[in-house]
């Protein structure tokens, strides 16, 4: 009994927190996992491509130098922990299936690297940069770029010639893919059909590395939940910009003609989901991120006892713009936080 799984739907959130993650006796067998994993498989398959990258479940998504397989965040292998991990965070990684999808090409694309040694060929070395570049903490991206394809958000492709090739290679990867219509005239172009090239020559054959090891696995992290998702919050979050008192009395009001008026701070509370999703289709920031912005901003308001002194549709509109460009200065100032 003591090696048997945990009902994890019927803890609370508490009882999670506190259990380790190597207690939660996760599978991939019998999830939607299982099926996306099978989807990726056919894909490559598709492509006379005679590789199927290992999988396991792991805290996070990534794909190791040198091990041609795809670590798996755990929360994706249970209802209970999707809930979980949206209320520590407020999104969840890869938990829509087309968004897993997207994360799977990309991390299947780091594996066939590692497979194949691909990295080391001189014209991917031209076309994508040395992999033995130094990942940057964090990068800053030139969204009007076209050198790089679009795939994954926040312009991942510029973070790393790694992370440059694996979302190449996403983008390509299924037979649906109209890459050729779609990037035509854009210098990532020649990447794309330097991928095209690759596969072609590699369709059939086996891989010279086939490890099987597993970083990282479920079995083998011993620290609790609440601990993961504290140094989560601290990866995501640190050095956000401190919203200025002179702003928020631009935005807010704290004339007495004002006082009847609903509060700023239980405003900004009611309108926090949709600025937080508006605002991330505008910057591309972590929803974490913007959710801290803005509990800061309330924290203000209601220390200011600031009231809405214009139409409550204007006031939004003009809430969501200083939250984004808030948001934007951190990134701006601090760059791109390199994620996988």
């Amino acid at each position: 009994m003591a090696n048997a799984a945990p009902n994890l739907s019927s803890m609370t959130d508490d009882e999670l927190l506190d259990m380790r993650i190597c207690d939660l006796k996760l599978s991939i067998a019998g999830t939607p996992l299982e099926a996306r994993i099978k989807q990726l498989g056919s894909e490559l398959a598709q492509r006379g491509l005679n590789f199927r990258p290992h999988c396991w479940l792991s805290d996070d998504w990534f794909s190791p130098d040198g091990i041609p397989g795809i670590a798996i965040p755990f929360y994706l292998a249970h209802p209970r922990l999707i809930r979980l991990e949206r209320k520590q965070l407020l999104e969840v990684e890869g938990g829509t299936k087309q968004w897993c999808m997207k994360i799977l090409r990309h991390e299947a694309g780091h594996a066939i690297d590692s497979a194949f040694q691909l990295r080391r060929k001189a014209r991917y070395r031209a076309l994508f940069g040395k992999s033995s570049q130094a990942y940057p903490e964090f990068y800053k991206p030139n969204p009007q770029s076209r050198d790089y394809v679009l795939h994954l958000e926040m312009w991942y492709a510029q973070a790393h010639p790694l992370e440059d090739f694996a979302e190449t290679f996403a983008v390509w990867l299924p037979t649906s893919s109209r890459w050729k219509t779609r990037y035509r005239n854009w210098p990532a172009l020649r990447k794309l059909q330097y991928v095209d090239e690759c596969m072609t020559q590699i369709a059939g054959k086996t891989p010279p590395v086939t490890s099987k090891r597993q970083i990282d696995s479920l079995s083998q992290i011993r620290r609790t939940l609440r601990t993961h998702y504290q140094r989560k919050r601290e990866h995501y979050g640190m050095n956000y910009p401190n919203v200025f008192d002179k702003d928020l009395r631009k935005l807010f009001s704290c004339d007495r003609n004002h006082r009847r008026n609903p509060t700023a701070a239980a405003s900004l509370s009611r309108w926090r989901g949709e600025i937080r999703r508006v605002v991330a289709n505008w910057t591309g920031a972590y929803s974490y991120m913007i959710d801290q912005v803005l509990q800061e901003m309330i924290e203000r308001c209601r220390e200011l006892k600031l009231r809405l002194g214009t139409p409550p549709e204007i006031c939004k509109r003009d809430a969501m713009i200083l939250v984004a460009l808030r948001t934007s200065n951190y990134l701006n100032s601090g760059h791109r936080r390199v994620m996988m």
